[in-house]
């Protein structure tokens, strides 16, 4: 298995176990579930990379301290407003890097991509606003849909459109980028 498989089942494998234990056993048992294989997924992750990745640790911070709060209190409005805090904060982080001189995008970015400077303060505000409009889908469909629905939103619609989002900026990604040879 390559690196960059082993990454994917890292950063996906808890969304889905969450999504069958959600489908064989209710929101609860999923909770429990996510927030086992969040810690997990951190932990191997760590393991396998020896170091730190900040995703897969805030992400397990998170779930383990709304999925708590979930289990704890029987209410599972604090895990069905996770993926709106994740969201919210990163596109704040997104932002707010740029505003303060800080690009976060290029820090996670700048390996594998050389750019123009402009863009990558381009390329923050793009996915900055993407993750706030995410963080208001996420509230819209929790608050005005079944269960069921937000579960399938959550694992499935989100994935599929943050991969869309991804991909249409390549266009943007190509006309700005920096050859490391000229041509």
């Amino acid at each position: 298995m390559n690196a960059q498989t082993r990454r994917t089942l890292i950063d996906f494998g808890p969304l889905l176990l969450f999504f069958l234990a959600y489908k064989l056993a209710g929101i609860y048992a999923a909770t429990a579930t996510v927030i086992a294989a969040a810690i997990a997924a951190a932990g191997i992750g760590f393991w396998l990379d020896h170091k730190i990745s900040p995703v897969p640790l805030f992400t397990a911070i998170v779930v383990t301290i709304l999925g708590g709060l979930t289990l704890l209190l029987k209410d599972d409005t604090f895990i069905k407003m996770k993926p709106t805090f994740v969201y919210g904060l990163l596109g704040a982080i997104l932002i707010g890097g740029e505003m303060s001189g800080r690009p976060v995008v290029k820090y996670l970015l700048g390996q594998a991509i050389v750019l123009e400077s402009e863009a990558w303060r381009g390329l923050a505000f793009r996915f900055g606003g993407f993750f706030f409009v995410m963080a208001l889908i996420n509230e819209l469909i929790w608050r005005n849909f079944s269960r069921d629905v937000w579960v399938d939103w959550h694992v499935f619609g989100a994935i599929a459109l943050t991969f869309l989002f991804a991909v249409s900026q390549t266009p943007y990604l190509i006309r700005h980028r920096i050859d490391d040879e000229p041509s």
